[in-house]
C-alpha cells in the first residue's frame, strides 16, 4: 500500500463525506472545510477496518447513467405510489414479498442494489439470502412477479454487474 493510499484509504468516501458536511452546513468557511476534512478522513480510516479494499469500478462513467435512471425512477415511483394510494381502495392492492435471484458476486454491488430497491418508493429490501443468493424485496403491489423480477434485473442488476465486474 503506497503512502497516499494510507492517508486516503477511501478517497471517494472521504470526498462524499466532506461534500455532505459542507452541504449540510451550507458553508465554505475555512473552519467548516477543516472540520469536515478531519471528520471525512477519520471516518475513512475507521471504515478501513471493515472495508479494507477500495471499491473498483470497471465502468465509472456508467454511474452517471445509473444515478440518472435511479432519480427518474424515484420520481415516477412516487407518482405511481400516490396514484395507487389515492385512486384505489386498499383492499385491491396486492402487497407481497418477492425473492429476486442474484447474479451479482460483488458484496458492494449487492448493497447498492438493495439500497436502490429501498430508495425507490413501493419497494423495500428486506434480506439478502446467502444460499441460493437472493434479494428478498417487499413490494406494495405485485401484479406479475416474474415480470417484476425481470424488470429489476434488467434495469438495475445488469448495469451494476457491468460496473463491478472483475477488472
Amino acid at each position: 500500500m503506497n503512502a497516499l493510499a494510507r492517508v486516503f484509504p477511501h478517497p471517494l468516501l472521504s470526498a462524499a463525506l466532506l461534500g455532505t458536511w459542507l452541504l449540510l452546513h451550507n458553508s465554505l468557511a475555512p473552519g467548516q472545510i477543516l472540520l469536515g476534512g478531519i471528520l471525512a478522513l477519520t471516518l475513512s480510516w475507521w471504515v478501513t477496518r471493515v472495508w479494507p479494499e477500495p471499491v473498483r469500478l470497471r465502468r465509472p462513467g456508467q454511474w452517471l447513467r445509473y444515478l440518472g435512471r435511479l432519480l427518474w425512477d424515484i420520481v415516477i415511483a412516487n407518482l405511481e405510489v400516490a396514484r395507487l394510494i389515492l385512486n384505489r381502495p386498499a383492499a385491491t392492492l396486492r402487497p407481497g414479498f418477492i425473492a429476486m435471484p442474484l447474479d451479482l458476486e460483488n458484496e458492494f454491488a449487492i448493497a447498492v442494489l438493495a439500497a436502490t430497491m429501498t430508495l425507490t418508493p413501493g419497494t423495500v429490501s428486506v434480506e439478502v439470502q446467502p444460499e441460493p443468493r437472493r434479494l428478498q424485496i417487499h413490494c406494495l403491489d405485485v401484479v406479475d412477479e416474474a415480470a417484476l423480477i425481470a424488470t429489476l434485473k434488467n434495469r438495475y442488476e445488469a448495469p451494476l454487474k457491468e460496473m463491478f465486474a472483475p477488472c
